[in-house]
């Protein structure tokens, strides 16, 4: 696998002529996972958009670039906030979705061991009409973990599965998705704090760096180290403008 880069995020993120967060300076580094906290409405998820190049009513002055110079299209991949599962075609069909875009051969043997590995064999052959909210989540989950971009961006990809199954799926992703430059958005500070390497605190007075523990990530819900950066992050959160 070729190296990822590292991405740059500044300026102020603008939408409709107002400015939901200013004056950013993200640093994203290559090869680990970088979280963004924060409440709703800061642009999270309108950054997500952004870094994938989907078409957005926002827009970032500054911009987004990569450290190799390259363009980012055509090499990240974005899992939603919403599942976005094609509703007319079973679970297999929609994991395997992006190389039947592309006009390639899907391998349906990784996509069947994908779908094993998120809890859902024996689902192949089932539509997301008779999935739940979790399942649904999961098969967004595999369908990401398919495709072999350098660059993830996750908008909140746990938000939809019990604590002990997000635990797992935690792990799968993070384990799966080892050298990526990968982006999370998330409300949740334990999540963050398992995960991320890099992490900033989003609100409308901008962003501010988060302080995430030294050890190597996924770190252990039970650590000491997990659990005081959790902590930390609640405060954070707890100090914004307006939190209750």
């Amino acid at each position: 696998m070729s190296a990822p880069p590292s991405l740059r995020l500044s300026g102020d993120l603008v939408l409709g002529g107002r400015v939901l967060c200013p004056d950013l300076e993200l640093e994203c580094p290559a090869g680990v996972w970088t979280v963004l906290l924060g409440p709703s409405g800061v642009g999270k998820s309108t950054l997500a958009r952004l870094l994938a190049e989907l078409p957005s009513p926002a827009h970032l002055r500054g911009g987004i670039t990569a450290s190799d110079g390259a363009p980012l299209a055509g090499r990240v991949t974005l899992m939603a906030q919403t599942d976005q599962l094609l509703p007319w075609a079973d679970a297999l069909a929609n994991v395997t979705l992006g190389a039947r875009l592309r006009g390639t051969r899907p391998d349906r043997a990784r996509a069947m061991a994908l779908l094993r590995d998120v809890g859902l064999e024996g689902a192949e052959r089932q539509r997301p009409g008779t999935l739940s909210g979790g399942q649904r989540q999961r098969v967004a989950l595999a369908r990401t973990l398919m495709e072999d971009h350098r660059i993830v961006v996750m908008d909140e990809p746990f938000s939809a599965l019990d604590a002990a199954t997000r635990a797992a799926m935690q792990d799968l992703a993070a384990r799966m998705l080892t050298g990526r430059t990968v982006v999370l958005i998330t409300h949740d500070p334990l999540e963050a704090a398992r995960l991320a390497t890099r992490g900033y605190l989003m609100s409308t007075a901008g962003a501010v760096p988060l302080a995430l523990p030294a050890e190597p990530a996924p770190r252990a819900l039970s650590s000491p180290a997990t659990l005081t950066a959790q902590a930390d992050l609640y405060r954070h959160l707890l100090a914004l403008p307006g939190a209750a």
